[in-house]
């Protein structure tokens, strides 16, 4: 029995030893083929947009073809579950957002993933900040203005969102948590239906995508008074943030790159290196904020690290507006 224990543990220690060099060489020659480029929504959006322009520099650098595949629906969870599914060999990434990766738990969504366990962060891509744009009929040009009119006029403001639980949706209700304010939300299929209202006077303000508002705020049919990310934004450098008048406050939807997890971490440290090279392309940056969109950039660790403040972060805005997964639907 000593001699065949011996045997077996031979044998099983010179099979490790052939397989390490093995699954090393795999690793650096990666990558050897192309890769799968998970889209959680439809084509033509700014998450479609924003992977096109990232996959098409990695598919340069690397040789191989990034190739996009659009898994739109369930507000993005469809895709974000296939993610999590897939083999952990560097082959299969994707473009995941906020919405899937923090909001949908915040509220409580039931998801076939765990978005801090089922996935290995790569790397932050790009902020996508929102625009807090008023009808011209409101007499303020500041938050503080706005502040000061919504006080002296409580539940007769209204926001138009692009549906309920959508980050515009809940930018308004942590506007109205931190200043104190009360105005009431009406929520559209889409963000289309949502600024046709705004623009008619039917809606009083929203917080809305930058490519969306600008052409309008650009003809003086909308004013826009404030950006709802956390710090001033190369995409509308002269407007201040809502922050500066109420600290804290943050409203921006942002795309990261992720991997299933148990993808072997020097091929993460791979990616996310390659990432951070193609972020910073002063060309990229410049055809990202023509979109609206800012290049941005972390590593793994501090991805991780968002991912979870951020859950953290809309919860406590979720339950302090009253509202869940069940009553948003």
């Amino acid at each position: 029995m000593r001699r065949s224990s011996c045997f077996f543990a031979t044998m099983l220690s010179a099979l490790a030893l052939t397989g390490a060099p093995a699954a090393l060489a795999a690793e650096q020659s990666y990558p050897a083929r192309s890769i799968r480029f998970i889209v959680p929504y439809p084509p033509g959006g700014s998450t479609d947009y924003t992977a096109r322009e990232i996959g098409q520099r990695l598919s340069e650098m690397w040789g191989q073809q990034l190739v996009i595949d659009n898994r739109g629906g369930a507000g993005s969870l469809i895709g974000h579950a296939l993610a999590a599914a897939a083999n952990p060999d560097g082959y299969t990434i994707i473009l995941g957002t906020s919405t899937g990766l923090s909001v949908a738990p915040a509220l409580g969504t039931k998801m076939a993933y765990d978005p801090q366990k089922d996935f290995a962060p790569i790397g932050l891509a790009v902020y996508a900040p929102y625009l807090f744009v008023l009808h011209p009929t409101i007499p303020a040009t500041s938050v503080k203005e706005f502040i000061e009119y919504a006080k002296k006029h409580p539940g007769k403001l209204n926001y138009a969102s692009s549906g309920a639980g959508t980050p515009n949706h809940l930018g308004g209700a942590l506007l109205d948590m931190l200043a104190g304010i009360r105005t009431v939300h009406v929520a559209y299929k889409g963000g289309g239906p949502a600024m046709t209202d705004l623009l008619s006077g039917r809606m009083q303000f929203m917080l809305s995508a930058f490519p969306q508002a600008l052409p309008h705020v650009k003809s003086g049919r909308l004013r826009a008074i404030a950006v709802g990310h956390s710090t001033r934004t190369p995409v509308a450098p002269d407007l201040p943030t809502i922050a500066d008048t109420l600290p804290g406050f943050n409203n921006t939807t942002w795309y990261a790159l992720l991997a299933p997890a148990r993808t072997p971490p020097t091929l993460v440290a791979r990616i996310n290196a390659d990432l951070n090279k193609v972020i910073s392309q002063p060309e990229l940056a410049q055809r990202m904020l023509s979109q609206g969109i800012q290049a941005a950039s972390s590593t793994p660790e501090g991805l991780g690290e968002m991912i979870r403040s951020e859950t953290e972060r809309w919860r406590k805005v979720i339950t302090s507006a009253g509202f869940s997964a069940d009553t948003v639907r």
